[in-house]
């Protein structure tokens, strides 16, 4: 710290910014990113697996979150360290591209970096670490191809992502992705699925809807509850009277004006056939009783995502003017039904049958709002799994045994390297050990004992499908137990781990700034 004075002779303090900061280098920036990278993982790896625990995670707003999805969990956390937002990241990265491995692809980059240290210790340069496990992570990404399987088991494969109520839920996933699936593009637009959740009720009332739910009612009491063969009218305009951007006046002197200018408007809709008109912003009473008086039932305040989801699934288009308002633009929908749930009067509306059926919404119930919240997350899960098998239809099996068959092969190919690669190729086949470690463990079985049970147990029967028996069933055969994964999902996971460690191996020097 330093006193100077200016040309006018008033002092100032110049303080010396570069003295407060702190500066890590070489082997102990290294094994201080190691740490941090293991912490993360450390937290998630007790969520891995059907057996898995779940983490409650509180807001500083007080909203409490339960869940065992990776990505949810480190994006709800708040995480300080640099090396351990990348860990956040690498979680992102892969429920954007996947939607699915979340958990798994950051405890494997853990345990990838806990290799790392070891290797350090005994003094092989990270590069050379580095460099290695690019080599291993190819040597495992041939080997996935090799032992995966085309199929169409599409259902078997989502019911270990959703987990009470696996079968139902399982088949209203895939009934929702097979109703919006483009097969020949091999394309799923997951934006046409809804996922709509009301307190209340049980799990086992979940259901799939052909259609649309919005979480609105009738805009007056004594409007009919139910329409069928509904042409719907889709408005981006209120009932009122315009309003011009232009310096022009509309000039209503009296009340029969206003009342005519509103007529018309409600008039307009009847003329063009609508039975049911869907209006994007609110209409006040006299609108509201003039709908009435015309037999025109009407739902306001529906919001821009919904009218959109609507108007493709009617076969609507969405009117901005009540000139433009023709019986083409209308939509059609073959029963519109308002609902009442329990007895809290809580009222949506139902647009079934549609024109185009390729906007359909599942809808949550549950006992509360954790429980619909951690529904969603799972079934986001099993949707996301069910697009990746449209897109490629190779499967692995689960429970460990593609991590186990990938360190078997690993390991085997770490003799033919000369260099001190081969010790990090070694290593990486450690690494992929962790993930049935992981799952042993929290399936409340004795890891190490059961990991080399498996093994030996593969390498004996040359049968890449042994893995961990999480569910207790009697046998280690993931193909009687039905237990797959996705082949790009599981590619994922170990090219997206083994790049962050990469590039947490090569930070040698860390200047961070002072904490005041």
């Amino acid at each position: 710290m330093a006193l100077a004075f200016d040309e006018f002779g008033r002092p100032f303090i110049i303080l010396k910014e570069q003295e407060q900061k702190t500066r890590l280098r070489g082997l102990d920036a290294q094994k201080a990113n190691i740490a941090s990278g293991k912490a993360v993982a450390r937290i998630l790896r007790t969520s891995l697996g059907p057996k898995g625990m779940d983490k409650m995670l509180q807001s500083p707003d007080g909203d409490v979150t339960i869940t065992n999805d990776g990505a949810t969990i480190l994006e709800q956390m708040d995480v300080d360290n640099q090396i351990a937002k990348l860990m956040v990241e690498l979680s992102r990265s892969q429920d954007y591209e996947i939607g699915d491995g979340t958990t798994g692809v950051v405890v494997m980059a853990g345990a990838l970096l806990e290799q790392a240290e070891k290797l350090l210790e005994r003094g092989i340069h990270p590069i050379r670490i580095a460099e290695g496990y690019e080599v291993a992570s190819r040597i495992a990404f041939e080997h996935l191809e090799r032992i995966s399987i085309n199929s169409n088991l599409v259902l078997q494969i989502l019911s270990h992502c959703v987990n009470r109520c696996k079968r139902s839920l399982a088949e209203i996933a895939v009934k929702a992705v097979l109703a919006v699936a483009d097969l020949e593009r091999k394309d799923v637009n997951l934006d046409l699925i809804k996922v709509e959740g009301k307190v209340g009720g049980k799990l086992e009332d979940t259901e799939l809807i052909y259609g649309i739910v919005v979480d609105k009612d009738m805009s007056h009491p004594q409007m009919p509850k139910q329409i069928e063969d509904a042409k719907i009218a889709i408005l981006t305009c209120p009932f009122e009277p315009p309003k011009p951007k232009t310096k022009h006046k509309v000039d209503i002197d009296t009340v029969e004006k206003f009342q005519t200018l509103r007529q018309q408007q409600v008039q307009r809709c009847k003329d063009v056939g609508a039975t049911l008109v869907i209006c994007q912003w609110g209409f006040d009473d006299e609108a509201n009783h003039l709908l009435m008086n015309r037999n025109l039932p009407a739902v306001r305040w529906v919001g821009g995502v919904e009218l959109e989801l609507i108007a493709i699934a009617t076969g609507g288009r969405i009117v901005p003017r009540f000139q433009e308002l023709t019986p083409e633009k209308l939509g059609s929908a073959g029963l519109v039904r308002e609902k009442a749930f329990g007895t809290t009067k809580d009222r949506m509306i139902y647009i079934e049958h549609c024109a185009n059926s390729r906007a359909v919404t599942i809808f949550i119930r549950g006992g509360n709002k954790m429980m619909i919240e951690e529904t969603k997350r799972s079934i986001h899960d099993a949707l996301c799994v069910a697009r990746n098998l449209i897109r490629n239809n190779s499967i692995v099996y689960g429970g460990g045994s593609a991590e186990i068959s990938c360190s078997i092969a690993v390991e085997a190919a770490a003799d033919k390297y000369p260099g001190v690669e081969q010790y990090a190729i070694r290593g990486f086949a450690d690494a992929l050990d962790a993930i049935p470690m992981a799952l042993a463990e929290n399936s409340g079985l004795q890891p190490i004992e059961t990991l080399s049970a498996v093994k030996s147990q593969q390498i004996k029967e040359n049968n890449s499908c042994c893995g961990i028996d999480c569910n207790d069933v009697g046998t280690n055969d993931m193909r009687e137990q039905n237990v797959f994964e996705t082949l790009i999902g599981k590619q994922q996971q170990i090219l997206l781990a083994t790049q962050v460690v990469k590039m947490i191996l090569k930070i040698d020097d860390v200047i961070s700034p002072s904490d005041y």
